[in-house]
């Protein structure tokens, strides 16, 4: 999976946007252990971390390990150095997001849709997904 592209910069916008340190994380494991989507993910949430220690932003970014995450907070509960690992999880999502990868269009969408979706589903969306 790893390409081996060390980004020594992601790990910082990383450790900025999320809060935490990435070296409190001694990859004990518990945290996937305790994860009730860790068996759905390519990347449970120890590698992707592990990835964000090593600063293999390709291998984070290409994971969906990150977007399994429903911040249960299971995993920061069991991890023993207070490591909160959802808020990484999100800082993902972040860069994600302001890379403005999958943008929606909004002349595009279904003007039918637009009238049947729920509000609040679609303010949601168009808060992430748009510009």
């Amino acid at each position: 999976m790893s390409k081996l592209l060390i980004d020594k910069d992601f790990k910082r916008r990383i450790e900025e946007i999320s809060d935490q340190k990435l070296s409190d994380c001694y990859q004990c494991g518990r945290c996937t252990a305790g994860c009730p989507f860790a068996n759905f993910m390519d990347a449970p949430p120890n590698q992707v971390i592990r990835f964000m220690q090593l600063g293999l932003k390709d291998d984070v970014l290409d994971s969906q390990g990150p977007w399994f995450c429903a911040a249960c907070l299971v995993c920061q509960t069991r991890c023993p150095r207070g490591v909160d690992i959802p808020r990484l999880m999100e800082a993902v999502r972040v860069i994600h997001l302001r890379a403005k990868e999958g943008l929606i269009d909004v002349s595009e969408i279904d003007k039918e849709l637009l009238l049947d979706a729920p509000p609040l589903a679609l303010m949601s969306a168009f808060s992430k997904y748009t510009y």
